[in-house]
């Protein structure tokens, strides 16, 4: 079974993230804090109620509006999203028992600009 989430819009990447952990502690925190908020906003629309079977491969697809941002600090709000998906109880834990791996792919839409994240249940045999 694969489910699928879709993020509006973009989170901060890992210039965006470092910049404000050396500004000072809590405005990385704040940050960290926005981006997981963003993301949970997303995350019961479309996994209110299923039971996901471990371990899961997750197919991260970022459309960016333009190629400014390098594909590594795009990839880095990953972060984000997986602590978003303990937090909010879809997944117990983001450790290798739980994610057998991930890959990411890079689009650009000028127009809708977002995060489409593929949750793929792993055969287990």
């Amino acid at each position: 079974m694969t489910y699928k989430i879709t993020i509006k819009g973009r989170l901060d990447g890992l210039n965006d993230y470092t910049k404000a952990n050396r500004t000072n502690q809590y405005k990385g925190a704040k940050a960290k804090a926005e981006n997981e908020r963003i993301c949970m906003a997303y995350i019961p629309r479309h996994l209110k109620g299923k039971k996901i079977n471990f371990p899961v491969h997750i197919s991260f697809r970022w459309y960016e509006k333009n190629r400014r941002r390098d594909p590594d600090n795009i990839a880095f709000a990953k972060k984000f999203i997986l602590d978003s998906l303990v937090t909010s109880g879809v997944f117990p834990d983001d450790g290798q028992k739980y994610i057998s791996g991930f890959d990411d792919k890079f689009y650009i839409d000028p127009k809708n600009p977002r995060i489409e994240i593929y949750i793929e249940e792993e055969e287990v045999g």
